[in-house]
C-alpha cells in the first residue's frame, strides 16, 4: 500500500471511531434525526437554535447577518480523533431569511491529537460575489476555494468591524459559547440532498 491509500484508511478508521465516541457530545437537540420533508424540517429547527445562540451570545451578530447575502448554518459539527482526526457536520444555507439548500462538511486532520468535540460552525458571505462563488462550486473548501475571516469581537463587546468588512466570515460555537479565534480550517463543503 502506498501512503495515499495508508491515510485514506487511517482516515476512514478515524471517522467510525470518532462517530461512535461522540454519539453523547452533540450540540443538536435529541430526537432531531428524521428522513424526507421531516429531515430537512428538522434541519431548519436545528439552524433556526443555532442562529438563536449566535446572536445571544456574539453581540452585532444579528445585523450582521441581516446584511450578509447568506449564511451556512452547521448546528453539529461532530469530531474525533486519535492520531487521527476526522469531522462531520449537515447544515443549511440561508438567504433572506430562508432555507435555499443543504450542505455537509468534512475535514481531517493528521498529528498527536486525542479526544473529541461537537461544535457548530457558522459561515457568513458577506458579499453577493462570495455567495455566489460558493454556490457554483462542486464542492467549496474553505482556505482554498476562499479566505475564511474568523469572526471576532471588537473592543465594545459587539461583532469586530473588520469582520463585517470580509467576504467570508465564520463563527464556531462550543457548548460553554463562541470559540474566539478558532479558524474553521480546511473543510470540504458540499451540497447534498435531504
Amino acid at each position: 500500500m502506498n501512503k495515499l491509500q495508508l491515510r485514506s484508511i487511517g482516515l476512514a478508521i478515524a471517522v467510525g471511531l470518532g462517530s461512535v465516541a461522540m454519539i453523547g457530545c452533540t450540540t443538536t437537540p435529541a430526537g432531531s434525526e428524521a428522513s424526507g420533508p421531516s429531515e430537512r424540517a428538522a434541519m431548519d429547527k436545528n439552524v433556526d437554535a443555532t442562529l438563536s445562540r449566535l446572536y445571544t451570545t456574539v453581540p452585532g451578530s444579528r445585523e450582521m447577518l441581516q446584511r450578509a447575502a447568506g449564511t451556512l448554518v452547521f448546528p453539529s459539527v461532530v469530531g474525533g480523533s486519535f492520531v487521527v482526526g476526522a469531522e462531520y457536520g449537515r447544515g443549511a444555507l440561508r438567504e433572506g431569511g430562508r432555507t435555499t439548500g443543504y450542505y455537509s462538511t468534512t475535514a481531517g486532520s493528521i498529528g498527536f491529537q486525542a479526544g473529541g468535540q461537537s461544535k457548530a460552525v457558522i459561515y457568513v458571505f458577506n458579499t453577493r460575489e462570495a455567495l455566489e462563488k460558493f454556490k457554483n462550486s462542486k464542492g467549496w473548501t474553505a482556505g482554498a476555494d476562499a479566505t475564511v475571516a474568523v469572526g471576532k469581537i471588537g473592543a465594545n463587546g459587539s461583532v469586530d468591524t473588520e469582520t463585517m468588512k470580509q467576504a467570508v466570515s465564520s463563527f464556531i460555537l462550543t457548548n460553554v459559547g463562541l470559540e474566539a479565534g478558532a479558524a474553521v480550517g480546511a473543510a470540504k463543503i458540499t451540497q447534498i440532498s435531504l
